[in-house]
């Protein structure tokens, strides 16, 4: 039995910069402050220079980045913004935090990402926005996206909570709409040992409102403008996330060797391995296959210590808390309900022992039926 390997392994990335990460939560914790002080400030212009932005503003998670984005934009109470349903449900919780409602369409599959030619079925009067989701690591196809976008007069907000350092045809993700919003969730190609999130945008306005609403809507001498929350990202993990950042470019180099080392080792098997957008930069956040028997294969590997993910199992539109606040494009959603039977996320992380795992999964082919 190998020892239990899972999709992602934070500990393990801590384990490769821990010299550093502790040089920097002991340099928060001697000299402080402790919030929205010079590490938040710091990081907050690195990520912006590491996409060309004008501004970042760190906030307290990637649901808030989008939530806020939202409601910095003016959206809210009575407005739709379309996405998906494929997607984690942060996305959608944003939507509806905003006061929103998520209209969600459907996917192309050999992507798992907003099809541009659903879009428009599904805009209406009330569309105020676009969250297209850079899902897995995979850029969306965002010229035909912002074409939709530019002839609606719509906002384009995008999710890259799974997508740091993507690029789409020579842009980062994040640069291409109006806003990108980022998760820095433990498990993220950028993480943080906690929670976090962060907005970049060229929109001057947008960022001011940013940094008043992720603070009770305090204007700079403290008087609030307007209601706001509070959601900040605090010093401690703005220093962590500096480390990471360095390293943020050759870690995603890492996770392409592993994935290349999967699209090699299972090449002879009946898996749809993950396909790959021409002209883009996939980061690997996730490596995700296809297989009509994903439930009997990801029992094997549990056997063997491999715990396998389904992300996700179940889209936006099938979970009870949400089904009274969404609405579904009138295309329907054939294929998100069609792959979210057969997808398996392999584990995959900077630190993982790929050709083990493959080792073992090419050693199942001769127990199960997978080639």
């Amino acid at each position: 039995m190998l020892p239990k390997i899972f999709c992602g392994n934070p500990p393990a990335q801590f384990q490769a910069h821990s010299e550093e990460i502790r040089e920097a939560i002991f340099r928060v914790c001697e000299k402080g402050p402790y919030i929205l002080g010079s590490e938040v400030a710091s990081f907050e212009s690195e990520f912006a220079a590491y996409h060309t932005a004008k501004h970042c503003v760190g906030v307290g998670s990637g649901t808030d980045a989008l939530s806020l984005t939202l409601k910095a934009f003016g959206i809210g109470q009575g407005d739709e913004v379309i996405t998906v349903s494929h997607t984690a449900l942060a996305t959608a919780a944003a939507i509806v935090l905003s006061g929103a409602t998520p209209v969600l369409t459907d996917i192309e599959e050999d992507y798992y990402t907003i099809d541009p030619l659903k879009i428009e079925a599904a805009i209406t009067p009330q569309t105020k926005a676009i969250i297209p989701v850079h899902l897995y690591g995979q850029p969306c196809d965002m010229d035909p996206i912002m074409e939709i976008a530019e002839k609606h007069n719509l906002l384009v907000i995008e999710d890259c909570a799974q997508a740091h350092g993507a690029v789409y045809k020579g842009k980062k993700v994040g640069t291409i709409g109006h806003a990108g919003c980022f998760s820095f969730y433990p498990t993220k190609n950028l993480g943080a040992i906690g929670d976090g999130g962060g907005v970049i945008t060229n929109d001057n306005d947008v960022q001011e409102r940013l940094r008043r609403l992720r603070q009770y809507g305090w204007d700079l001498k403290r008087i609030s403008q307007e209601p706001g929350v509070v959601s900040r990202l605090d010093e401690l993990q703005a220093a962590i996330l500096r480390v990471k950042l360095k390293y943020l470019d050759a870690d995603n180099e890492r996770r392409w060797a592993i994935a290349e080392n999967y699209f090699s080792s299972l090449s002879a098997m009946s898996f749809n391995s993950p396909t790959i957008r021409q002209n883009c930069n996939h980061v690997f956040h996730l490596y995700v296959i296809k297989t009509k028997e994903r439930d009997i294969l990801k029992r094997a590997l549990a056997e063997k210590g491999i715990e396998a993910g389904i992300h996700y199992a179940h889209p936006v539109h099938e979970h009870p808390g949400y089904q009274d606040k969404i609405k579904v494009s009138p295309l329907g959603l054939d294929v998100t309900n069609k792959i979210t039977q057969e997808i398996l996320t392999l584990p995959i992380y900077p630190e993982l022992d790929a050709p083990l795992v493959c080792e073992t999964i090419l050693r199942l082919a001769g127990e199960c039926t997978f080639v």
